[in-house]
């Protein structure tokens, strides 16, 4: 376990953090395709930048990283130029085709820009795939290889079933830095089997993080309490320790269930036990040096 002895030789002093996950999005611009169901209407609406920059500033979060929404590398586009207009965002985790071809060149095209350095990983909605297996794919893995051959990390969006392909994945492409997005959202509240066999085993592996995110949209939304949410949190924290684990918000899609606020204090809630040393990996350390922020 993370040491529990938390803090008592080392003085807590504010730390400046890093959010590594959220999202923004303009309905003008484009419909969001997973945003479905009247349980959603309460963030379908446009969500900028600047939406969250004072939510940011009041939780001491001086750099973030925004994450994809749709698999479209135009979007993947405006959030570079998003990250080259302000000084937020310091890293964007796009989209592109990995089945492509040409991935190689539409990987090159996009570090090649001037607003180039702020992609620093990829993502594709791995738990929408009907096939638990498509990682695997030999079309997949070559992109893959070709994300890794660019120097990016990827973002692994799973649910549970697709936690053994993602095992594999990431034995196969040990060269590849992978980051786990949402603990890869297990059900909060239902059996923690066989999500935490699966889980330990891929954080086993040297070349995956985690991001210790998006937990309260998996819980109850109206009646979610943080010790709900321990034990999965303490299953992170364990199996890949604090050095491999980053602090995201999920910020707009958590407003279905917590705000900014509230989703960052919890994390500080899960985290607590943690030394202060132990504690800035999570909030800032973690995400700067795997996003080589």
């Amino acid at each position: 376990m993370p040491s529990t002895t938390a803090g008592s030789d080392e003085e807590r002093l504010p730390m400046s953090k890093v959010d590594a996950h959220h999202h923004v999005w303009d309905l003008t611009v484009r419909e969001q395709s997973w945003m479905v169901g009247p349980e959603l209407d309460p963030i379908r609406r446009n969500f900028s930048l600047e939406d969250l920059a004072p939510l940011a500033a009041a939780a001491d979060v001086s750099a973030t990283v925004l994450v994809q929404t749709v698999g479209l590398v135009e979007e993947t586009v405006e959030f570079l130029e998003i990250a080259a207009g302000n000084d937020l965002v310091a890293g964007v985790v796009g989209w592109v085709d990995l089945t492509a071809d040409d991935i190689g060149d539409v990987l090159d095209g996009l570090l090649a820009r001037p607003d180039g350095s702020y992609l620093k990983a990829i993502r594709h909605q791995v738990h929408d795939e009907p096939d638990v297996d498509w990682l695997l794919r030999p079309d997949v893995q070559r992109g893959l290889a070709a994300v890794a051959s660019a120097g990016l990390a990827y973002d692994l969006l799973t649910k549970t079933p697709h936690l053994p392909a993602a095992i594999q994945t990431a034995r196969n492409l040990p060269e590849l830095t992978f980051v786990v997005d949402h603990i890869s959202k297990p059900v909060i509240g239902e059996p923690l089997s066989p999500w935490v066999s699966h889980l330990r085993e891929l954080a086993s592996l040297p070349n995956v993080t985690c991001k210790l995110s998006g937990m309260v949209t998996e819980a109850p939304w109206t009646s979610w309490k943080p010790a709900d949410l321990q034990p999965y949190a303490d299953v992170v924290l364990e199996a890949f320790g604090p050095d491999r684990v980053m602090f995201g918000s999920d910020w707009p899609v958590c407003l279905l269930a917590a705000t900014y606020a509230e989703v960052l204090q919890t994390a500080e809630t899960l985290t607590a036990a943690l030394t202060p040393t132990e504690q800035e990996a999570v909030f800032a350390g973690t995400a700067t040096r795997t996003y080589s922020l």
